[in-house]
């Protein structure tokens, strides 16, 4: 029996993930970095990780950090998911506090990494981003735990996809995949194991340069339901 009335609920990708910790009842964390830890989205998630019957707790930075032993605290949980938003301003905080070097620990012992949008971007060398100004512009010092590029918003934003291509082509971003919007890559290691989506015909795309051409190649996503894990 469903509780009361939420505005959020976790959706098919995230259900997915704390599927992926193979835990009965996964610790998940919530970062919201690239939206300034703006204190709505995190007690949204909160507050739909209740109505799921699970534990949300919330990674801040500002004005200083949350917890007094950072490492201990990410590497307690099972997921890690990270909200979209400035993917710049991320990586730089995330650098600023040490934070990089701690999920890459966070990675290598098992934890789910995940998120959408920044939250997506931020594990690869790097894609389009609009951190800087309206323009897209390259961004290429994720934390790049996949040795890939990532095109998000792929169909939504039409000036995504050329930029994407074009600095694959010139060599500013490798060989990597795009998604479009409600499409999730999981990864094992640093292999892409399948491509979800939560949305009905949309797709994931493989994009590399093969010479002076850029070839892309769509890859068939799995539809998932928001079964709970």
């Amino acid at each position: 029996m469903r509780g009361r009335r939420t505005e959020v609920a976790f959706g098919p990708l995230l259900n997915y993930a704390l599927e992926l910790s193979g835990v009965d009842k996964p610790q998940l964390l919530y970062v919201g970095t690239a939206m300034g830890d703006e204190a709505g989205h995190g007690l949204r998630m909160i507050e739909a990780g209740q109505e799921a019957g699970i534990a949300v707790d919330l990674l801040r930075l500002f004005p200083m950090p949350n917890a007094d032993d950072l490492s201990g605290y990410v590497l307690s949980h099972d997921v890690i998911w990270v909200g979209g938003g400035s993917v710049a301003n991320l990586l730089a905080l995330w650098r600023l506090h040490g934070l990089d070097t701690i999920l890459k620990e966070a990675w290598r012992a098992g934890v789910v990494l995940a998120g959408v949008s920044a939250g997506s971007l931020c594990w690869h060398i790097g894609g389009t981003t609009d951190s800087f100004s309206p323009d897209l512009s390259p961004v290429t010092n994720g934390l790049a735990l996949l040795p890939y590029s990532n095109g998000v918003h792929y169909d939504s934003e039409p000036r995504r996809r050329p930029l994407f291509q074009q600095l694959i082509a010139d060599g500013t971003l490798p060989n990597g995949y795009a998604t479009e919007d409600g499409t999730g890559l999981v990864y094992q290691g640093t292999r892409l194991i399948e491509a979800v989506t939560e949305i009905e015909g949309k797709t994931a795309y493989r994009v590399e340069r093969d010479d002076d051409e850029v070839h892309e190649t769509a890859i068939p996503t799995r539809l998932l339901t928001n079964s709970k894990h």
